[in-house]
């Protein structure tokens, strides 16, 4: 019996100390995950870098709150390639639509107030007649990406309904491609029917992406700079790199040169050239190799 029970000691020290190993090693782990977890613990919600601002339509005249990115409150990130902007917290783009609530007349933040009188009568016999308020958005804390898309394609086809300027109907189909990207960025291939999604939005993006980058081409040519907001090297640059995606490198390069003799163009702009100058002729020297 006496042996039995020192073996049973035995046993019982040795599997008190495997289960204090594995605490100490959960707890390894643990600590090593720890900062991950901080770090996600760490972002703010969303609507704490909003703000509900003010706004009277020009169209019906009537107040509304609509929310707006905060001035300097959200961390920026390095932009992509063709300018998109990127926060580490949210995804700005989302609030540069101004929609109202009221009569349905929608546009960028940027055009919102600059209507003529002709311009408003088209909104009004064109869009205001049919609008019904599809949801109450005074309660809602941010915009997800279905609203935010929502809000764009009402934003873009007011801009048509009332004539607006080539570059404006342009750059809203800029944004509502980025927009697409956004939301497909958000989601993961491992989960169940992300890749068809995913595949969906992408579809998507390069349809608004094309209608920009066609009507950014006729802007140049009938517009006078800043094209909304850009001056003659960023809407260059601009259309580098999205010519540099539809593959129309000679165009890219057009649009390259006159950049790099531009008196104009910083150096920082010129690096970034510089930069989708090789990108373009490491394209053409697979395209050669295939």
């Amino acid at each position: 019996m006496f042996g039995f029970k020192k073996k049973t000691e035995a046993a019982e020290s040795a599997q008190e100390k495997k289960q204090e190993e594995q605490k100490q090693e959960t707890a390894q782990q643990d600590g090593e995950k720890q900062p991950e977890e901080k770090k996600a613990q760490e972002i703010p919600p969303e609507e704490t870098f909003l703000l509900d601002r003010t706004v009277r339509c020009v169209v019906c005249d009537k107040v509304f709150k609509s929310k707006a990115l905060k001035s300097k409150s959200a961390t920026r990130l390095e932009s992509d390639l063709d300018l998109r902007p990127r926060f580490k917290q949210l995804d700005a783009i989302k609030y540069d639509v101004v929609a109202c609530p009221h009569c349905g007349y929608s546009a960028l933040s940027q055009s919102f107030d600059h209507l003529t009188g002709g311009q408003i009568h088209l909104v009004k016999e064109n869009i205001c007649s049919k609008f019904q308020p599809s949801i109450d958005l005074s309660s809602l804390k941010f915009y997800d990406y279905e609203l935010a898309i929502e809000r764009y394609i009402a934003a873009l086809e007011c801009a048509r309904v009332k004539k607006a300027k080539i570059s404006e109907v342009a750059y809203t189909s800029l944004k509502l491609a980025w927009i697409y990207r956004g939301k497909a960025e958000t989601l993961k291939e491992a989960a169940a029917g992300a890749s068809a999604e995913i595949g969906r939005l992408k579809e998507l993006e390069e349809k608004y992406y094309t209608e920009a980058y066609d009507g950014f081409l006729a802007a140049v040519s009938q517009e006078n700079y800043p094209i909304c907001g850009m001056d003659e090297c960023t809407l260059d640059y601009l259309l580098a790199v999205m010519s540099f995606h539809f593959k129309k490198y000679d165009t890219a390069s057009q649009c390259i040169s006159k950049i790099q003799t531009s008196p104009f163009a910083t150096k920082r702009m010129k690096d970034k050239v510089f930069d989708l100058k090789n990108m373009i002729l490491e394209e053409r020297k697979k395209e050669k190799e295939s």
